[in-house]
């Protein structure tokens, strides 16, 4: 996984929790803790800092996942501005595959995001299928949800049963849409 998302995370904890919260956290998980925007790093790595964030984050960790999501939008928001200025969350979530995760894969070589396929349910509700090998697909409900809040919008997300397909490849449903 690519440092930034790292950086994303101890962004959130810093912000909303302070510094030694972050700090804590490191000890807890057993992780150096140095990340540049550019390494790549384990995947374990943030499976260890999720596990070990402070129980305000979230007593399970779907919970602490999700919270990880929506607090490390400021984030992103600062380091890429133009993926979030003047667009709706409707127009926002198609632009993931077309738009901002080939910019990643430039920008941070070797990155491999999820990849979302959107369908229309109705004039308010997108499924979003969520495929990635990493089975965060509730760590890409915090993001939605952020992004949401970051664009001045409230939207529900819930991954139906029957669009859960194994870990790896799910739905989520993005409700209240403009």
């Amino acid at each position: 996984m690519k440092g930034v998302i790292f950086n994303a995370v101890q962004d959130a904890v810093e912000q909303n929790l302070g510094v030694d919260a972050w700090d804590d956290t490191l000890a807890r998980a057993t992780v150096d803790g140095s990340y540049t925007s550019l390494g790549n790093y384990e995947d374990a790595e943030l499976v260890a800092i999720i596990g070990a964030l402070p129980v305000e984050t979230g007593a399970e960790i779907p919970d602490r996942l999700r919270w990880v999501g929506i607090h490390s939008v400021p984030f992103l928001v600062a380091a890429f501005p133009q993926f979030f200025e003047g667009v709706t969350l409707r127009e926002f979530l198609p632009a993931l595959n077309h738009m901002i995760h080939p910019e990643v894969r430039k920008l941070y070589p070797g990155a491999t995001p999820p990849d979302f396929g959107i369908t229309d349910v109705d004039d308010r509700t997108v499924d979003l299928r969520y495929v990635s090998a990493r089975q965060m697909s509730v760590l890409a409900e915090g993001f939605i949800l952020g992004v949401a809040a970051q664009l001045g919008e409230t939207v529900t997300v819930e991954q139906p049963a029957e669009g859960h397909i194994s870990p790896n490849d799910c739905v989520i449903r993005v409700r209240g849409l403009r």
